[in-house]
């Protein structure tokens, strides 16, 4: 993720050093996954979109959330 991309999510300058970098927040995680997540389920419902929903709860447990 760009470090703009990253502060339009947490509201922090993208100027920041990584040595400041805050912890990722899951708003921003996994943003691949979590867009074709949503779009599935507005489309066909969220029954439809099983394999989706796991595929990005996956992504955000691998980035250490716990869900």
């Amino acid at each position: 993720m760009s470090a703009m991309a990253a502060a339009s999510c947490d509201g922090t300058p993208a100027l920041e050093t990584t040595e400041e970098k805050k912890p990722l927040k899951p708003c921003c995680a996994c943003p691949e996954t979590k867009k074709a997540r949503d779009a599935c389920i507005i489309e066909k419902g969220e029954e439809s979109c099983t394999d989706l929903i796991e595929a990005h709860k996956d992504c955000m447990r691998a980035l250490g959330f716990k869900i």
